[in-house]
């Protein structure tokens, strides 16, 4: 009978078990000797931290799938390709999806910070490490495919990009998580709210600073330098844009762009922008084509779909990750968390579609990361 019931025991084990190293043994102690600011109730052993969420491992790994299937197969299907300006397909929804992810990873790591300091330190080093590798991916350290050669371009070095997108917005939502979250014992939705409010009064700072500059901002006249299309003529030459206008959507005229180009400068932004595909810019349009013959000067100018002002638009989509993860955390029961996610996703849902019905906002993915999670992606991850 002692021998079935020690059977049974080791069965009750998991089937495999890391032993723990020194250095896990010394990062225990550590964390056990710094002092916490945490309720009792959310301090967490090493083995709870080490469990991993299975339904957010799935859809990262969906999302994962998408992209591939995107980058594929969208040059065929325009169905599944990026929107070229206005709209939105399935394509559009890729890098929100990456970044929710973000917000919620967020949520769950730093549900205990033991130490405010060591945690700022690990997410600015890793900010510093996913930055660095963006640039080194997509900033121009390889030059062309037909000539490639190597070294840093400082020139015409693309500073900003998918991955350095996600470092900010991964910046951004870690130092909000682990600072202005209150010390606050969640046994109430009340509760709830005071422990969290701080992050969205930030978040709604950010979205009203953002459609400030993009309804507000004056963008003038602007020129840049147009590569030669014809065989016979090398070199590029000078082209300006006409705008001297507040609240254009538009490409060649919005706050977004202008802002790019006031402090990059134009020779650092994407050179081949999604709005190539307009009817404007393209004679094979929703894909690229030719120029047609009464294209506007603008469709030869760059454009960076991860620019500044829309990276920070991005950031509220963590946020919006964060907030979900929180519901994760907090409230246990299946049917809870759908009616909580329902009250923040519904109000947002409506209020994007209202305003689409009203005519005073687009569904414009390469300005708009909010309300519907898109913006334009035309670099693969």
């Amino acid at each position: 009978m002692s021998t079935q019931i020690t059977i049974e025991e080791e069965q009750r084990q998991p089937f495999l078990r890391t032993p723990p190293t020194a250095t896990d043994a010394r990062e225990e102690d550590e964390a056990a000797s710094l002092p916490s600011n945490e309720p009792d109730t959310l301090k967490l052993t090493v083995n709870d931290s080490n469990q991993r969420l299975l339904s957010l491992d799935v859809f990262r790994g969906l999302t994962v799938a998408l992209m591939i299937l995107v980058d594929d197969v969208g040059g065929a299907f325009p169905s599944i390709n990026h929107a070229p300006w206005f709209g939105v397909t399935i394509a559009d929804f890729v890098m929100p999806f990456f970044l929710f992810v973000v917000g919620v990873s967020i949520s769950l790591a730093f549900k205990k910070a033991s130490s405010k300091r060591l945690a700022t330190k690990k997410v600015i080093w890793r900010t510093i490490k996913l930055f660095l590798l963006g640039l080194f991916l997509q900033g121009g350290y390889f030059h062309g495919r037909n000539n490639l050669t190597y070294g840093v371009d400082v020139v015409n070095i693309r500073w900003l990009g998918v991955l350095q997108r996600i470092s900010i917005g991964y910046l951004l939502a870690s130092i909000t998580e682990i600072w202005l979250v209150k010390n606050v014992l969640v046994d109430s939705p009340t509760a709830f709210v005071r422990r969290y409010y701080v992050q969205w009064i930030v978040a709604t700072l950010l979205l009203s600073f953002y459609m400030c500059l993009l309804y507000g901002l004056y963008v003038p006249n602007w020129e840049f330098q147009a590569p030669s299309l014809k065989l016979s003529t090398n070199g590029s030459h000078a082209q300006i844009v006409h705008c001297g206008v507040r609240g254009s959507l538009e490409p060649p005229c919005n706050a977004v762009a202008y802002i790019d180009r006031y402090f990059l400068g134009g020779q650092h932004l994407y050179r081949h922008p999604v709005y190539r595909r307009t009817k404007e810019c393209s004679v094979n349009s929703p894909d690229y084509g030719p120029l047609p013959p009464d294209s506007p000067k603008w469709c030869l100018a760059p454009f960076d779909p991860e620019g500044i002002l829309s990276s920070l638009m991005a950031v509220l989509t963590c946020f919006v990750g964060l907030h979900y993860g929180h519901i994760l955390l907090h409230y246990k029961g299946n049917m809870h968390r759908v009616f909580l996610w329902s009250m923040s996703f519904f109000p947002l849902l409506f209020s994007g579609f209202g305003l689409e019905l009203l005519g005073e906002l687009s569904h414009m993915t390469c300005l708009f990361n909010i309300m519907i999670f898109c913006h334009e992606n035309p670099v693969s991850i």
